[in-house]
């Protein structure tokens, strides 16, 4: 595998990655007053760390993100331990983190477009 296609296989990985945790997020905020709901979120930069550091060739389609719950926030009376104010500024930062991800990729896209455009 080039170089190139790698980097725009951890651009796609990381875009999907985003995606889920986009959702992970609007579910944790859609539940914010449930009883006993535990947010949940997104492991995935552990996984894409520990193939990164193998050096070996990687399916970047087979690391899929993960769903989890970290159980390390404080639960209120209802048993419910979803914080408004961290899921909006977890929202901002995974909206911030995509953006720059998509940014990445159309340029990874255009360079190729133009090295095939120059005779």
């Amino acid at each position: 595998m080039s170089r190139t296609n790698n980097v725009i296989d951890i651009i796609e990985a990381g875009i999907r990655a985003e995606n889920l945790r986009q959702i992970a997020i609007s579910n944790n905020i859609a539940n914010l007053e449930t009883p006993d709901y535990r947010r949940v979120d997104v492991k995935f930069e552990e996984f894409l760390s520990k193939c990164l550091k193998t050096g070996n060739t990687v399916d970047l389609n087979k690391i899929v993100p993960e769903l989890y719950r970290p159980k390390k926030t404080p639960v209120k009376e209802n048993g419910n331990d979803v914080n408004y104010e961290g899921e909006v500024g977890q929202m901002i930062k995974n909206s911030i983190r995509h953006k720059a991800l998509v940014r990445l990729l159309s340029k990874k896209y255009k360079q190729i477009e133009l090295a095939i455009q120059t005779p």
